[in-house]
């Protein structure tokens, strides 16, 4: 599979009275061409940070950012631009991210006539439709306001502006958050089939993992702006090696009244992100903290073939 995007080390961090808050510290991960880099979390570990940094919606503070084989880290504003044709994303709420004065046919056409795809109105009007369609939208909806439609059918208009100028990659920025769970399993074949079809390549941000589970080739798993574990998705809920991503997976409620499955409570705060201490991030949490958790930051190092983990204890800790 060829490689399309990697990232190395990157960081953003922000502003703040009390000092820097580092909302992404020295993440490194690689996607393949067509496939889903699930990432997820508590609310606040950097998740959608991370997402809109890589698209250069955010400017990153340091690292590489490299994109079909070319760095875009650090590239002008007007290549920027010409970037959107390839990069896009799906935002959370679908009703604040469209403009409420609009209907569907121009929500759907807006990025077209901001690049001047089409020159004819006939054009541009045969290129919506087909949009409309792609993502199930009937055509009766095409002068309808976001406020008359349900929430699945203003994330279908979101997806149709994110496909309309062809993009290789697109940042789902938990895209289904906000929708009821029949609607929730729509949108994430919707996702599927387009991917299939014209080999998308996804960065699929959530804080759902029954959902990333379905969706996702790989996942990373994140927590105060630092990763914690990465691997392929069958694996991490096989053999979840970090205590964070074992308290993630046990909260996942099993719908069989007969199964009784261990919870790992996760107990004590969570780890200030602004000027972080030195040691692991999750160490007042953790109840495998040792003396080194407390002052060393942990490598993050492949402990099984593609499986990688940022902890001090890990062998120790699942018998490796």
């Amino acid at each position: 599979m060829r490689e399309i995007l990697k990232v190395e080390h990157l960081k953003k961090y922000f502003k703040n009275p009390a000092g820097m808050l580092h909302a992404v510290d020295d993440v490194s991960f690689t996607i393949n061409e067509g496939e889903t880099l699930g990432v997820v979390g508590e609310s606040g570990c950097g998740k959608s940070t991370l997402g809109r940094t890589v698209l250069r919606l955010l400017e990153p503070t340091d690292g590489n950012i490299i994109f079909d084989g070319k760095d875009i880290t650090w590239i002008k504003e007007r290549e920027n631009l010409e970037l959107r044709k390839q990069m896009q994303i799906i935002f959370q709420d679908p009703f604040s991210s469209l403009n409420p004065r609009l209907c569907v046919s121009d929500l759907i056409a807006d990025p077209l006539k901001t690049f001047r795809i089409h020159r004819s109105k006939e054009q541009m009007r045969k290129r919506v439709y087909e949009l409309m369609d792609m993502v199930g939208l009937a055509s009766r909806f095409e002068y309808s306001y976001p406020h008359e439609l349900d929430g699945g059918r203003r994330q279908r208009i979101g997806v149709a502006r994110a496909l309309a100028l062809n993009p290789k990659f697109i940042v789902c920025d938990e895209p289904v958050s906000a929708l009821d769970v029949s609607i929730q399993a729509q949108i994430l074949n919707l996702l599927q089939d387009l991917q299939a079809q014209h080999g998308l390549t996804y960065i699929f941000v959530t804080h759902d993992l029954s959902v990333v589970k379905h969706i996702s080739t790989n996942i990373l798993v994140m927590y105060v702006g630092v990763m914690v574990e990465m691997c392929p998705s069958d694996e991490l809920f096989s053999t979840p090696l970090h205590p964070y991503t074992k308290g993630l997976l046990s909260a996942i409620p099993v719908p069989d009244i007969d199964h009784r499955q261990e919870r790992v409570l996760l107990q004590g705060e969570l780890s200030s992100p602004i000027e972080p201490k030195p040691g692991c991030r999750f160490v007042a949490r953790c109840q495998y903290a040792t003396e080194l958790c407390h002052s060393k930051f942990p490598v993050y190092e492949e402990v099984l073939e593609g499986h990688f983990v940022s902890c001090h204890n890990v062998k120790e800790i699942n018998g490796l």
